[in-house]
C-alpha cells in the first residue's frame, strides 16, 4: 500500500503559530518533485509540542492540501492507549490514508502490552496501521516476534524500523513475509533495508532532497542497482548532517537556510550550535541545494 520516498513531514512555525502557507507550500514542491506520500505530526513534525488543536489541524490542513494526489499517513501514537484512539479517529475523520503508531514511550510496556495496545487501536479504529520502531526515542523495542503477531491483524499493514539494525529488519522481513510493508525510519538504511526486501523510506533527508531520496528508491525498483547505490552515496552526508543534533533541528535549519521555512522550534527544542550550522551549510553548499 505505501510504497517508496514518504517524507515525515516538518510543521514550520511562525511567531510562535503553525505557519500554514510554509506547510501548504512544501507540500506543493513534494508532490511536484515526486514524493510518493506524506507524513504529518511525526516526530520531525514535532508532534510532541503539538497541542490537540494544532495537532488535528496540522493533520486536516495537510489532508487538504494534498487532495488525494498521494497517501497522507497521519501521525497519531501517543504513550496510552485511550488517548492513541481519540487521536486516531480524528485522523480517520479528517480523512487521512493511514496512521502512523509510534511504540508508547516512556512507560516501556511489554512486549505483551505492546501487542495489545496496537490490537485495541486497530479494533477500535477502522484505518490502516502502521507501526512505528524507535527504541532511541521510546526505549521499548518492538521485537521481530511481535511484529509477526500483528501482522496477523489485517489493518496492521507496515512497519517504519528505526532501530538501526539490520539484523532485526532482515528478522522481521523472514518472520513476515508479504504480510507487512517494512520501511526505513533512519535515511542512511534505506538502500540496505530495499535489498533485504523493504518497500522504503519514511525519510528525513526527504525533506530537503525530495527528487533524490524519490529517485533512488524509484531505481532501485526499477532494478537499476548502480544508479540508485551512487545516489545513496551522494546523500550519505546529507543523512548524516540531518542527526547533527538532535532531530528535527537539523532539517529544520536547512530549510530556513533554502528560504522554505522560518529557523523557529518550540522549547525544548532551540536553535543549532553556530559550528554545527557550519557543518550543515557546507553540506547544502556541496550539494548545490543553497
Amino acid at each position: 500500500m505505501f510504497r517508496g520516498s514518504i517524507v515525515a513531514i516538518v510543521t514550520p512555525f511562525k511567531k510562535g503559530k503553525v505557519d500554514e502557507r510554509a506547510l501548504g507550500d512544501l507540500i506543493e514542491w513534494h508532490i511536484a518533485q515526486g514524493t510518493n506520500a506524506i507524513v504529518p505530526c511525526g516526530t520531525t513534525g514535532e508532534s510532541a509540542t503539538l497541542d490537540y488543536k494544532e495537532h488535528y489541524r496540522v493533520i486536516h490542513f495537510t489532508v487538504k492540501a494534498v487532495n488525494r494526489r498521494v497517501p497522507v499517513i497521519a501521525g497519531t501514537g501517543a504513550n496510552a492507549t485511550d488517548e492513541t484512539i481519540e487521536i486516531t479517529k480524528h485522523a480517520k475523520k479528517s480523512g487521512a490514508d493511514a496512521a502512523l503508531l509510534v511504540a508508547p514511550y516512556y512507560n516501556k510496556p511489554t512486549q505483551e502490552g505492546l501487542y495489545r495496545h496496537y490490537k485495541t487501536v486497530s479494533e477500535n479504529v477502522d484505518i490502516p496501521i502502521v507501526l512505528y520502531n524507535v527504541p532511541g526515542r521510546t526505549a521499548v523495542n518492538i521485537l521481530p516476534a511481535t511484529v509477526a503477531r500483528l501482522a496477523e491483524i489485517k489493518n496492521i499493514v507496515a512497519i517504519k524500523e528505526a532501530t538501526g539494525d539490520m539484523k532485526q529488519v532482515s528478522e522481521v522481513i523472514r518472520l513476515c513475509g508479504d504480510r507487512i510493508t517494512v520501511l526505513s525510519g533512519d535515511d542512511f538504511t534505506t538502500l540496505p533495508l530495499l535489498a533485504l526486501g523493504g518497500k522504503g523510506t519514511i525519510s528525513v533527508s526527504a525533506n530537503v532532497a525530495p527528487k533524490a531520496v524519490s529517485q533512488m528508491c524509484s531505481w532501485w525498483m526499477k532494478g537499476q542497482q548502480d544508479k540508485a547505490r551512487a545516489l545513496h552515496f551522494k546523500l550519505e552526508p546529507l543523512n548524516a548532517a540531518m542527526f547533527l543534533e538532535t532531530n528535527p533541528i537539523p532539517v529544520k535549519t536547512a530549510l530556513a537556510m533554502m528560504g522554505r521555512i522560518q529557523e523557529e522550534f518550540r522549547l525544548p527544542l532551540c536553535e543549532m550550535a553556530p559550528a554545527n550550522k557550519v557543518k550543515l551549510r557546507k553540506v547544502l553548499a556541496d550539494l548545490r541545494m543553497l
